[in-house]
């Protein structure tokens, strides 16, 4: 009995040691990569910069063309596809530290450390979240200049649902890093998907009135819900025939479940570089 009970309590203190070194794990990596962004003044500047030109710029231009009675002007409407934008764009660059990770060795370490590679992959992923999150509380920053009256309740459910989509986007280009060894091969099938992701997710114009087989691609895509879902917080008044595409919940159940998917699969992935 008394052997028990010590062996017991020995595998309870394990345990909780190895919580603690996972924990610890993800606090490493998180802080790591959030460093490195305050580094980097001309990241920051890039990520601000970029939806600020589509937003007055691009918006502008297009508005042009745009009719009159939606309900809203098109800078209104294209807001939360200019916050998707900045999500999408620091969400998918973050993973880009995999590549470097890998070129200076880093990773290497990373991998040879007892921990598991699921927290190394959580890690990654909300360093990512927390900087796109940032990045996107700043664009969210503009809406008393583009003419919204937000609430308290409504700007927290922006922030959450910001960080929502940042995980899930991070955690895709997780996936996308992990197999590719330079930085340059990474690049490429990066702006290849980058763009499409953007114009088919409904950032730019509704995704009920895309042709047939691009709607079947715009709702294969986690940026679609994502910004469905800003457009339910940011318009509850509702846009007409320029409104979201999908309810709340499957905006909300769709993100999750990617977000499962991406990092189960990424961890596949690093066990596989083991």
């Amino acid at each position: 009995m008394i052997q028990c009970a010590s062996l017991s309590g020995r595998t309870g203190e394990d345990n909780e040691k190895k919580g603690f070194m996972e924990l610890n794990a993800i606090y490493v990596i998180v802080a790591r990569e959030f460093k490195k962004f305050i580094r980097e003044k001309s990241r920051l500047f890039s990520a601000i910069a970029r939806p600020l030109l589509w937003l007055f710029i691009v918006g502008a231009g297009i508005s042009r063309l745009v009719p009159r009675d939606t309900g809203v002007p098109y800078t209104q409407f294209i807001f939360p596809g200019i916050i998707g934008m900045t999500i999408l764009f620091s969400s998918i660059f973050s993973s880009i530290s995999i590549i470097w990770d890998k070129e200076f060795g880093f990773m290497k370490e990373i991998l040879v450390a007892p921990v598991s590679r699921l927290s190394i992959v959580v890690g990654k992923a909300l360093s990512g979240t927390l900087v796109s999150t940032m990045q996107a509380v700043i664009i969210l920053a503009l809406f008393p200049f583009l003419g919204f009256k937000l609430s308290m309740i409504q700007i927290i459910a922006v922030v959450f649902i910001c960080a929502s989509v940042s995980f899930c986007i991070s955690a895709f280009g997780i996936v996308l890093a992990t197999f590719y060894d330079s930085y340059e091969s990474f690049s490429v099938i990066m702006n290849f998907i980058i763009m499409p992701m953007f114009f088919l997710s409904g950032a730019m114009y509704p995704v009920k009135l895309l042709p047939d087989i691009l709607k079947v691609v715009a709702k294969l895509n986690p940026l679609t819900y994502g910004i469905d879902a800003l457009k339910h917080v940011l318009f509850p008044r509702g846009l007409g025939s320029m409104g979201p595409d999908f309810s709340l919940v499957t905006d909300a159940a769709v993100i999750l479940f990617t977000s499962f998917i991406f990092v189960f699969v990424a961890g596949k992935a690093f066990e596989r570089k083991q």
